[in-house]
Protein backbone atom coordinates (compact mmCIF):
# COMPACT_ATOMS: atom_id res chain seq x y z
CA UNK A 1 0.00 0.00 0.00
CA UNK A 2 1.63 3.28 -1.06
CA UNK A 3 1.70 6.13 1.31
CA UNK A 4 -0.90 8.47 -0.01
CA UNK A 5 -3.81 5.21 -0.89
CA UNK A 6 -5.38 5.76 2.81
CA UNK A 7 -6.58 9.28 1.17
CA UNK A 8 -6.94 8.41 -2.15
CA UNK A 9 -9.56 5.78 -0.83
CA UNK A 10 -11.69 8.18 1.95
CA UNK A 11 -14.26 9.24 -0.63
CA UNK A 12 -15.71 11.94 1.79
CA UNK A 13 -12.12 13.96 1.32
CA UNK A 14 -12.73 14.06 -2.15
CA UNK A 15 -16.12 15.62 -2.14
CA UNK A 16 -15.56 19.17 -0.08
CA UNK A 17 -18.15 20.98 1.46
CA UNK A 18 -16.02 24.50 1.77
CA UNK A 19 -17.03 26.72 4.20
CA UNK A 20 -19.42 24.22 5.71
CA UNK A 21 -19.35 24.02 9.63
CA UNK A 22 -19.85 21.59 12.32
CA UNK A 23 -23.16 23.71 13.53
CA UNK A 24 -24.46 23.18 9.71
CA UNK A 25 -23.39 19.77 9.18
CA UNK A 26 -25.30 18.73 12.54
CA UNK A 27 -29.11 18.12 12.69
CA UNK A 28 -28.83 18.45 16.42
CA UNK A 29 -31.52 15.36 16.88
CA UNK A 30 -31.69 14.75 20.65
CA UNK A 31 -32.57 11.13 19.42
CA UNK A 32 -28.96 10.55 17.45
CA UNK A 33 -27.23 12.42 20.06
CA UNK A 34 -25.90 14.44 17.48
CA UNK A 35 -23.53 17.09 18.60
CA UNK A 36 -24.10 20.54 17.15
CA UNK A 37 -22.16 22.75 18.96
CA UNK A 38 -18.13 22.55 19.88
CA UNK A 39 -16.97 19.52 21.35
CA UNK A 40 -14.67 19.39 24.36
CA UNK A 41 -11.29 21.19 24.12
CA UNK A 42 -9.63 17.84 24.64
CA UNK A 43 -10.18 14.34 23.96
CA UNK A 44 -11.27 12.58 27.29
CA UNK A 45 -9.76 9.83 28.96
CA UNK A 46 -11.96 6.56 29.75
CA UNK A 47 -12.94 7.32 33.27
CA UNK A 48 -13.72 11.00 32.02
CA UNK A 49 -16.18 9.53 29.26
CA UNK A 50 -17.91 7.55 32.00
CA UNK A 51 -17.91 10.08 34.30
CA UNK A 52 -19.86 12.39 31.02
CA UNK A 53 -21.68 9.91 30.61
CA UNK A 54 -21.37 9.53 26.48
CA UNK A 55 -18.39 8.87 23.92
CA UNK A 56 -18.26 11.44 21.36
CA UNK A 57 -17.90 9.52 18.03
CA UNK A 58 -16.78 11.17 14.39
CA UNK A 59 -18.21 10.30 11.56
CA UNK A 60 -17.61 11.05 7.96
CA UNK A 61 -20.36 12.99 6.63
CA UNK A 62 -22.30 11.96 3.24
CA UNK A 63 -20.25 8.52 3.19
CA UNK A 64 -22.67 5.95 2.44
CA UNK A 65 -22.93 2.92 3.04
CA UNK A 66 -21.69 4.37 6.41
CA UNK A 67 -23.26 7.11 7.32
CA UNK A 68 -25.64 9.22 5.74
CA UNK A 69 -27.87 11.72 7.36
CA UNK A 70 -27.48 9.55 11.38
CA UNK A 71 -28.01 6.11 9.41
CA UNK A 72 -25.42 3.29 8.14
CA UNK A 73 -22.62 0.84 9.47
CA UNK A 74 -20.94 3.49 11.35
CA UNK A 75 -23.43 4.75 12.96
CA UNK A 76 -24.70 1.24 14.03
CA UNK A 77 -21.02 0.46 15.05
CA UNK A 78 -20.73 4.10 17.05
CA UNK A 79 -23.91 3.30 19.00
CA UNK A 80 -22.49 -0.62 19.69
CA UNK A 81 -19.59 0.88 20.92
CA UNK A 82 -21.15 3.22 23.19
CA UNK A 83 -23.55 1.01 24.52
CA UNK A 84 -20.12 -1.29 24.77
CA UNK A 85 -18.83 1.08 27.21
CA UNK A 86 -21.95 2.00 29.29
CA UNK A 87 -22.69 5.48 28.35
CA UNK A 88 -24.67 7.16 25.33
CA UNK A 89 -23.68 7.89 22.09
CA UNK A 90 -23.01 11.60 21.08
CA UNK A 91 -22.37 11.54 17.51
CA UNK A 92 -20.07 14.25 15.98
CA UNK A 93 -20.30 14.21 11.57
CA UNK A 94 -17.97 16.28 10.33
CA UNK A 95 -16.74 16.74 6.77
CA UNK A 96 -13.13 15.69 5.37
CA UNK A 97 -9.90 17.73 5.45
CA UNK A 98 -7.64 18.27 2.79
CA UNK A 99 -6.01 14.88 3.38
CA UNK A 100 -6.08 11.89 6.39
CA UNK A 101 -3.62 14.13 8.60
CA UNK A 102 -5.80 16.76 8.27
CA UNK A 103 -8.82 14.54 9.73
CA UNK A 104 -7.12 12.88 12.68
CA UNK A 105 -5.69 16.58 13.58
CA UNK A 106 -9.01 17.71 14.12
CA UNK A 107 -10.92 14.82 15.26
CA UNK A 108 -8.59 12.60 17.18
CA UNK A 109 -5.80 15.05 18.81
CA UNK A 110 -5.97 18.66 18.68
CA UNK A 111 -9.46 19.92 17.41
CA UNK A 112 -10.22 22.34 14.63
CA UNK A 113 -9.69 25.96 14.80
CA UNK A 114 -12.61 26.87 14.25
CA UNK A 115 -13.38 25.64 17.50
CA UNK A 116 -15.09 21.75 17.55
CA UNK A 117 -13.43 18.78 18.35
CA UNK A 118 -11.32 16.60 19.05
CA UNK A 119 -13.76 13.73 19.45
CA UNK A 120 -13.04 10.70 21.84
CA UNK A 121 -12.42 8.14 18.67
CA UNK A 122 -13.16 8.90 15.08
CA UNK A 123 -14.37 5.80 12.88
CA UNK A 124 -13.56 5.16 9.22
CA UNK A 125 -9.83 5.18 9.22
CA UNK A 126 -7.11 3.56 7.23
CA UNK A 127 -5.08 0.97 9.64
CA UNK A 128 -2.10 1.70 7.52
CA UNK A 129 1.43 2.02 8.93
CA UNK A 130 2.87 5.02 6.73
CA UNK A 131 0.04 6.99 7.88
CA UNK A 132 0.60 5.69 11.76
CA UNK A 133 4.35 6.69 11.12
CA UNK A 134 3.46 10.13 10.11
CA UNK A 135 0.76 10.44 13.00
CA UNK A 136 2.45 10.15 16.04
CA UNK A 137 0.20 11.71 18.40
CA UNK A 138 -2.40 8.97 17.59
CA UNK A 139 -3.40 5.77 18.31
CA UNK A 140 -5.16 3.73 15.14
CA UNK A 141 -6.62 0.02 16.15
CA UNK A 142 -9.65 -1.69 16.09
CA UNK A 143 -10.00 -2.75 11.95
CA UNK A 144 -14.03 -3.61 11.92
CA UNK A 145 -14.01 -4.22 7.70
CA UNK A 146 -11.88 -4.77 4.72
CA UNK A 147 -12.27 -2.44 1.82
CA UNK A 148 -11.69 -3.46 -1.96
CA UNK A 149 -11.95 -1.08 -5.39
CA UNK A 150 -14.67 -3.69 -7.92
CA UNK A 151 -16.51 -3.39 -10.67
CA UNK A 152 -19.95 -4.34 -11.22
CA UNK A 153 -21.07 -5.43 -14.65
CA UNK A 154 -24.33 -6.92 -16.29
CA UNK A 155 -23.96 -9.94 -16.80
CA UNK A 156 -26.00 -10.24 -19.93
CA UNK A 157 -23.98 -7.90 -21.47
CA UNK A 158 -20.64 -8.58 -20.13
CA UNK A 159 -20.41 -11.99 -18.75
CA UNK A 160 -17.19 -12.06 -18.53
CA UNK A 161 -14.15 -9.25 -17.43
CA UNK A 162 -11.06 -10.93 -16.66
CA UNK A 163 -9.43 -8.01 -18.14
CA UNK A 164 -10.77 -4.09 -18.60
CA UNK A 165 -10.15 -5.34 -22.44
CA UNK A 166 -13.54 -7.52 -22.10
CA UNK A 167 -15.37 -3.75 -21.48
CA UNK A 168 -15.09 -2.91 -25.26
CA UNK A 169 -16.82 0.36 -26.19
CA UNK A 170 -19.48 -0.43 -23.31
CA UNK A 171 -19.84 2.95 -21.37
CA UNK A 172 -18.95 2.64 -17.73
CA UNK A 173 -20.02 4.80 -14.61
CA UNK A 174 -17.04 5.38 -11.83
CA UNK A 175 -16.70 8.66 -9.77
CA UNK A 176 -13.65 10.17 -11.42
CA UNK A 177 -12.38 11.94 -8.28
CA UNK A 178 -11.81 8.56 -6.04
CA UNK A 179 -9.39 5.80 -6.29
CA UNK A 180 -11.54 3.81 -8.66
CA UNK A 181 -11.78 6.66 -10.69
CA UNK A 182 -8.40 7.24 -11.16
CA UNK A 183 -7.44 3.59 -11.47
CA UNK A 184 -10.30 3.53 -14.29
CA UNK A 185 -8.70 6.90 -16.12
CA UNK A 186 -5.17 5.75 -16.02
CA UNK A 187 -5.67 1.91 -17.08
CA UNK A 188 -4.33 0.73 -20.40
CA UNK A 189 -3.15 3.98 -21.20
CA UNK A 190 -6.10 5.72 -21.14
CA UNK A 191 -7.36 3.52 -23.56
CA UNK A 192 -11.09 3.56 -21.85
CA UNK A 193 -11.18 7.49 -20.70
CA UNK A 194 -14.17 8.15 -23.45
CA UNK A 195 -16.52 5.16 -22.27
CA UNK A 196 -15.98 6.67 -18.64
CA UNK A 197 -18.59 8.24 -17.19
CA UNK A 198 -16.87 10.43 -14.27
CA UNK A 199 -19.83 12.64 -12.90
CA UNK A 200 -21.02 10.24 -9.71
CA UNK A 201 -19.78 11.45 -6.27
CA UNK A 202 -19.34 8.30 -4.95
CA UNK A 203 -19.74 4.20 -6.06
CA UNK A 204 -23.28 3.96 -4.89
CA UNK A 205 -24.21 6.68 -7.62
CA UNK A 206 -22.34 4.81 -10.36
CA UNK A 207 -24.57 1.56 -9.15
CA UNK A 208 -27.88 3.45 -9.46
CA UNK A 209 -26.40 3.87 -12.96
CA UNK A 210 -25.82 0.75 -13.73
CA UNK A 211 -29.06 -0.54 -12.24
CA UNK A 212 -31.26 2.17 -14.67
CA UNK A 213 -29.43 0.58 -17.76
CA UNK A 214 -27.33 3.65 -18.29
CA UNK A 215 -24.31 1.72 -18.40
CA UNK A 216 -23.33 -2.05 -18.78
CA UNK A 217 -20.49 -1.97 -15.46
CA UNK A 218 -19.64 0.65 -12.79
CA UNK A 219 -16.54 0.92 -10.65
CA UNK A 220 -16.01 1.93 -6.79
CA UNK A 221 -15.76 0.28 -3.30
CA UNK A 222 -17.15 -2.98 -3.06
CA UNK A 223 -19.17 -1.70 0.09
CA UNK A 224 -20.90 0.95 -1.99
CA UNK A 225 -21.06 -1.14 -5.33
CA UNK A 226 -22.63 -4.18 -3.03
CA UNK A 227 -25.06 -1.62 -1.10
CA UNK A 228 -26.89 -1.01 -4.20
CA UNK A 229 -27.16 -4.25 -6.18
CA UNK A 230 -26.29 -7.15 -4.00
CA UNK A 231 -28.82 -9.99 -4.27
CA UNK A 232 -29.69 -9.06 -7.93
CA UNK A 233 -28.33 -12.22 -9.95
CA UNK A 234 -28.47 -10.03 -12.97
CA UNK A 235 -24.92 -8.22 -11.99
CA UNK A 236 -21.47 -9.67 -10.62
CA UNK A 237 -19.38 -7.49 -8.95
CA UNK A 238 -15.71 -8.75 -8.66
CA UNK A 239 -12.06 -7.06 -7.87
CA UNK A 240 -11.19 -4.30 -10.68
CA UNK A 241 -8.75 -5.63 -12.96
CA UNK A 242 -5.99 -3.35 -12.42
CA UNK A 243 -2.38 -4.29 -11.73
CA UNK A 244 -2.18 -0.47 -9.21
CA UNK A 245 -5.28 -2.03 -7.86
CA UNK A 246 -4.49 -3.16 -4.14
CA UNK A 247 -5.51 -6.72 -4.21
CA UNK A 248 -6.07 -7.39 -0.37
CA UNK A 249 -7.65 -3.83 -0.34
CA UNK A 250 -7.05 -2.38 3.06
CA UNK A 251 -8.46 -2.74 6.72
CA UNK A 252 -10.82 0.29 8.01
CA UNK A 253 -10.52 0.80 11.96
CA UNK A 254 -10.57 3.79 14.62
CA UNK A 255 -8.72 6.08 15.70
CA UNK A 256 -8.11 7.92 19.61
CA UNK A 257 -5.50 9.90 20.64
CA UNK A 258 -2.02 8.37 21.69
CA UNK A 259 -2.52 8.51 25.59
CA UNK A 260 -5.81 7.10 25.75
CA UNK A 261 -4.49 3.65 25.79
CA UNK A 262 -7.41 2.77 28.52
CA UNK A 263 -10.36 4.16 25.76
CA UNK A 264 -8.38 1.58 23.23
CA UNK A 265 -8.60 -1.25 25.16
CA UNK A 266 -12.09 -0.83 25.98
CA UNK A 267 -13.23 -0.11 22.44
CA UNK A 268 -10.90 -2.81 20.98
CA UNK A 269 -12.89 -5.32 23.88
CA UNK A 270 -16.36 -3.88 22.59
CA UNK A 271 -15.30 -4.45 19.25
CA UNK A 272 -14.33 -7.47 19.34
CA UNK A 273 -17.43 -8.77 21.14
CA UNK A 274 -19.72 -7.36 18.58
CA UNK A 275 -17.78 -9.11 16.01
CA UNK A 276 -17.78 -12.64 18.03
CA UNK A 277 -21.83 -12.53 18.92
CA UNK A 278 -22.11 -11.73 14.91
CA UNK A 279 -23.80 -8.50 15.58
CA UNK A 280 -21.25 -6.58 13.54
CA UNK A 281 -21.84 -8.65 10.39
CA UNK A 282 -25.68 -7.91 10.80
CA UNK A 283 -24.91 -4.35 10.89
CA UNK A 284 -23.16 -4.59 7.29
CA UNK A 285 -26.20 -6.90 6.50
CA UNK A 286 -28.78 -4.30 6.99
CA UNK A 287 -27.16 -1.87 4.75
CA UNK A 288 -26.61 -5.24 1.82
CA UNK A 289 -23.14 -5.33 2.26
CA UNK A 290 -21.15 -8.37 2.73
CA UNK A 291 -19.10 -8.39 5.91
CA UNK A 292 -14.96 -9.45 5.94
CA UNK A 293 -12.76 -9.12 8.76
CA UNK A 294 -10.27 -6.96 8.57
Amino acid sequence: MTRHLPDLTRRSALRRLGGTTLATLATGSAGLGLLAGPAPAAAASLERIRERGSLIVGLYQDLPPFHVAGKGIDMDLAKGLAAGLGVKLTALPFAAGENMDDDLRNMVWKGHYLGWGPADVLLHVPVDAPLMKANPQVEIFGPYCRERVMIARRLDRLPRLDQLAALGDAPVAVPGQTLAGWLMIGADSGAYRNQLRTQSKDGVEAARLLLSGEVAAAAGLGSELESVLQGDERFAITPLPVPRAPREGWAVGMAVKKDSTGLAAALQQTLNELSGSGALREMFTRQHVSWQAA
